[in-house]
C-alpha cells in the first residue's frame, strides 16, 4: 500500500473557507518587505554548490528570468541584469532563508503579543513613577487635596459618594503609611520590568519568553476572573479574554511543557515548511 505524499499548495492559491478566512503571512510579509528572490543580481544561473539545483529558485525564460520567491513561493519574471554584481549564484550555506509557514506565523503571532506586553510595561512604569514621585510630594499636595475634598463635600453635596472611586483611592494614598506607598510603587516597578522583559523576549522569538509570559499570564488570570465577580467591565472583560487567548495559543499552538509533543514536535512541524527540503517538496517539475 502506498502513501500519498500531499505536497502543500502555495500562500493565497487555496480558496478561503467560507466563514473561516485564512491569513497567509508570507503574502502580508511579501507585500510590506518585497519578494526574497535570489539571483537577481548573477550573470549566470549557475552556482559552486555541486548540490544546489539552481532550478529551484530561477529557471530561464523567454527573454527573461522567472525567480522564486523564497518567502512566498511567488514567480516573478524578471529581466537579466545589464550590469550583474556578481557572476554565479551563491552556494546554499551563503544563503540565510527567510521565515514561512509555521514559522513565520509564529513570529507574527508573537510580536502582536510583545507588543500588548510593551504597552503593559510603559502603563505600569509610568505608573510607578507617579507612586513615587506622589510620595516625595505628598505632603505638599496633602493641604491642597483636602481643601479642594472639603469643598466639594460642602458647597456641592457630594458627602459620602467621594468615598468611591479616583477620590476615595486618593484619600486612602494621602492617608497611607510611607512603608505602605513604597511598597506598591516597588510592586508597579518589578511587574513593568517582568512584562518589559517578556516583551524584548517574545519579540526576538526564545523559548524561555514563551514559558515565562505563560507562567506570569497564567498567575493573573486568578485576579482577573476575582475583579470580575466583583464588577464586570468592558475593560476587565477584553482583558481576560486576550489573556486566556494567550494562555490557550502559547500551550496548543507553541507546545508548551510537553504538550502535543513539547518542544521536538515543534521543530519538526517547522522543518516542514522551512528549509531547502521544504522548497524543494513545494517546487513545481
Amino acid at each position: 500500500m502506498t502513501t500519498k505524499v500531499v505536497v502543500p499548495r502555495p500562500p493565497g492559491t487555496v480558496p478561503p473557507a467560507r466563514f473561516r478566512p485564512r491569513f497567509h503571512y508570507e503574502l502580508i510579509t511579501c507585500g510590506l518587505r518585497g519578494h526574497a528572490l535570489l539571483g537577481t543580481d548573477a550573470a549566470t544561473l549557475a552556482s559552486d554548490d555541486d548540490g544546489f539545483d539552481v532550478a529551484l529558485v530561477v529557471r530561464a525564460g523567454d527573454g527573461c528570468r522567472w525567480h522564486r520567491c523564497l518567502r512566498c513561493d511567488s514567480w516573478v519574471p524578471l529581466p537579466p541584469p545589464e550590469a550583474p554584481t556578481t557572476d554565479r549564484l551563491p552556494a546554499r550555506r551563503e544563503v540565510d532563508l527567510p521565515l514561512r509557514g509555521r514559522a513565520l506565523r509564529d513570529r507574527f503571532v508573537l510580536r502582536l503579543i510583545a507588543i500588548d506586553r510593551l504597552l503593559h510595561f510603559l502603563g505600569l512604569a509610568l505608573a510607578a513613577v507617579a507612586v513615587f514621585v506622589f510620595l516625595a510630594d505628598r505632603e505638599a499636595l496633602r493641604t491642597p487635596f483636602f481643601a479642594v475634598l472639603d469643598t466639594l463635600r460642602t458647597t456641592l453635596g457630594f458627602g459620602d459618594s467621594l468615598r468611591d472611586g479616583i477620590l476615595g483611592e486618593l484619600t486612602s494614598a494621602f492617608t497611607a503609611q510611607d512603608r505602605t506607598i513604597v511598597l506598591v510603587g516597588t510592586a508597579l516597578a518589578a511587574y513593568a520590568l517582568l512584562e518589559g522583559v517578556e516583551a524584548i523576549g517574545l519579540w526576538r522569538g526564545r523559548r524561555w519568553a514563551e514559558y515565562l509570559t505563560l507562567v506570569a499570564t497564567s498567575v493573573l488570570l486568578i485576579p482577573e476572573i476575582y475583579e470580575l465577580t466583583v464588577r464586570v467591565t468592558p475593560t476587565k472583560v477584553v482583558a481576560l479574554v486576550v489573556n486566556v487567548a494567550v494562555v490557550i495559543y502559547l500551550l496548543v499552538a507553541k507546545r508548551l511543557f510537553g504538550l502535543r509533543g513539547g518542544a521536538r514536535a515543534e521543530q519538526d512541524a517547522r522543518a516542514a515548511d522551512q528549509g531547502w527540503d521544504a522548497l524543494a517538496r513545494t517546487a513545481p517539475a
